[in-house]
């Protein structure tokens, strides 16, 4: 493995080119199990791991077998889920053809195994088209075509039907980052199963005439007292010119009130509200956070609020419907989710 301090990290506009860092990720779309299955010993999380099948075992043979035919290519990490594949990919020198290119070669291998699978969906694979696939993808899939013709052959279901996803990273922090996200991913699947009511998206929790969608512990809103966090610009300016002590001493005031039993609630937008809403995890006290997207069919908390979820501290709120599209959150979004949390605040106090 190349040495970190030699890596390359992707400057603004550079994506797609050169030599860089990369987290990708293949998903069957149906989300059926055709790669393994999670196990979860003695139901405790941080013990599960999956058992993959034929097909996922040589799914990761292909991911595996990219450097031979991209020598400028190394796979640092990777981890089979039983509907997707999350993998860093490092491209240590600059190639013609770019990360797209190598990661659609990827894809269409991929698909031939998928065509292989559904041929035989019971067995997966037999052991001589594991070998034979495992050996020479393109070899296995034109005696597969020879066996069926071209338009039985193209008839077979594909399985991986999307493009994967690629993601560059542009800064050093992000590799560990990704890979403890990566490494995560059975655990918190697990914890998913294990507790689902957290996790499930609950409909219609109305207050304050407002209806909002939600993940985690709704019991929270019967809490006695709340209080916002918004960290205004004002703060913010003064700080910049010298004077911090007014946002000090809100910032500290925040977690003095979370200490003294309030419930926590904001979008979390700024840097700053980041700040406390990190101290407040890490003390674990509950926060009502408010999330400007609503919930996807395979919706997760992020890292630093899953484990909160679990554990019954943490609310999710959201008024929206799930956008798949939004990547960005507006001013007069941000603005109004403050208002949201004023508005809980105010409504739910005793």
């Amino acid at each position: 493995m190349a040495d970190h301090d030699t890596w390359h990290w992707q400057e603004p506009g550079t994506a797609w080119k050169g030599a860089g860092l990369y987290h990708i990720t293949m998903t069957i779309p149906s989300r059926e199990p055709l790669l393994g299955s999670l196990l979860i010993p003695n139901n405790d999380p941080k013990q599960a791991h999956i058992e993959r099948t034929e097909l996922g075992d040589t799914l990761v043979d292909c991911l595996l077998s990219i450097p031979r035919y991209h020598p400028n290519v190394e796979i640092l990490h990777f981890c089979l889920m039983p509907d997707h594949l999350h993998a860093v990919i490092y491209v240590t020198r600059e190639m013609s053809e770019g990360i797209a290119s190598v990661v659609r070669g990827f894809w269409q291998a991929a698909k031939k195994l998928g065509r292989a699978s559904s041929f035989a969906p019971n067995a997966i694979l037999n052991p001589q088209g594991v070998r034979l696939f495992r050996e020479n993808y393109q070899e296995g899939a034109n005696i597969l075509r020879d066996q069926l013709g071209d338009a039985a052959y193209y008839q077979l279901p594909p399985i991986f039907t999307e493009v994967p996803f690629i993601r560059p990273m542009g800064h050093r922090d992000q590799l560990p980052t990704t890979i403890r996200y990566i490494d995560m991913n059975p655990q918190r699947l697990a914890t998913k199963k294990l507790m689902p009511g957290f996790f499930r998206v609950q409909e219609d929790i109305e207050i304050a005439g407002r209806k909002y969608r939600g993940i985690g512990n709704a019991a929270l809103l019967q809490a006695a007292r709340f209080a916002p966090v918004h960290v205004r610009r004002t703060m913010i300016d003064e700080a910049m010119h010298g004077d911090n002590k007014r946002l000090r001493n809100y910032m500290n005031g925040c977690v003095l009130a979370a200490r003294q039993g309030a419930v926590m609630v904001s979008p979390f937008i700024s840097d700053k509200e980041k700040e406390v809403m990190v101290v407040l995890l890490a003390e674990e006290h509950p926060i009502i956070y408010i999330a400007d997207n609503g919930f996807s069919d395979y919706y997760k908390p992020s890292d630093g609020l899953f484990d909160a979820v679990a554990a019954g501290r943490v609310l999710i709120l959201s008024p929206w419907e799930y956008d798949p599209s939004k990547h960005h959150v507006t001013r007069p979004e941000c603005v109004a989710m403050n208002q949201m949390a004023e508005e809980i605040c105010n409504a739910l106090s005793i």
